[in-house]
């Protein structure tokens, strides 16, 4: 029996040394985000996790003052100081532009704002013509809830508070409330229902959440990620596995609620 011997050339070895090398650094390079998720069947079910995400991004809550400002979190809770009418859907809506600094976007019709049911305007039963959605959907604070109309797609953008979008922004954690998250196994195309892409100036994805599912009409899911530093340039949601319309019992379609995120930073 011959014997075959394989002579390995020593820059082969080095090369092959070099790519470990470089491999184990790619993976040291890449940074975790701490995650904050919780669902459940009442607001009271997400509310510690919630609460510790706030904490974790840091107080003050910054409400409409301008920036720049070094510390503290904006938050959206689409709920006008109670009102509850229903918006028309617009796209850009930059109803918190210049106050809280960000600037939601969707590819379909636009974005709005309305309670479950009711109001002068009936809310998501009148605006999707379903009156079920007074049923499933909860709010987290009352009264109103946000969602893209003819679309399951919504992209926020983030700016320095009081530039009216004059002067982006990064931040270092974002995170939203749904509402009716049935399937955690995905849609069709295997993705899962309700997920949070956030992304990097350069357009780089960098991280994906997958929102956690309760079982039920009217239950609350939160996600939320914080970086150490603030590198998230923008964020793509996408809620459910259909868009809001008529429904006919398989369909997870969902509703957001507030919006928390860490203070607009200004890039250097």
């Amino acid at each position: 029996m011959k014997m075959l011997l394989r002579v390995v050339s020593p820059l082969f070895v080095v090369a092959m040394m070099l790519s470990a090398i470089a491999a184990v650094h790619a993976q040291e390079d890449i940074v975790q985000p701490l995650v904050f998720q919780a669902a459940g069947p009442t607001p009271a079910s997400i509310q510690s996790t919630v609460d510790a995400y706030r904490a974790f991004i840091g107080d003050p809550n910054n409400g409409n003052a301008p920036g720049p400002i070094a510390n503290g979190r904006r938050e959206i809770n689409w709920d006008g100081g109670g009102s509850d009418a229903t918006t028309d859907p617009v796209t850009p809506f930059d109803v918190f532009l210049n106050t809280r600094g960000a600037r939601f976007t969707t590819p379909g019709t636009g974005l709005s704002q309305a309670p479950p049911s009711g109001g002068a305007q009936g809310g998501l039963a009148v605006l999707f013509n379903n009156e079920t959605y007074g049923n499933i959907f909860a709010t987290f604070s009352p009264v109103r809830l946000f969602t893209p109309v003819n679309s399951r797609i919504t992209e926020g953008s983030f700016f320095v508070p009081g530039t009216s979008g004059a002067t982006t922004a990064t931040v270092s954690g974002f995170g939203a409330i749904f509402t009716d998250v049935d399937k955690p196994n995905g849609d069709k195309s295997g993705k899962h229902s309700t997920r949070i892409d956030y992304f990097d100036v350069d357009g780089n994805l960098i991280y994906t959440g997958l929102v956690p599912s309760s079982p039920g009409d009217r239950n609350l899911s939160f996600f939320a990620i914080a970086f150490k530093d603030a590198r998230i340039a923008s964020v793509r949601i996408r809620t459910g596995d259909a868009q809001p319309g008529q429904d006919d019992g398989k369909k997870d379609i969902v509703m957001m609620d507030d919006f928390i995120y860490s203070e607009p930073q200004q890039l250097p």
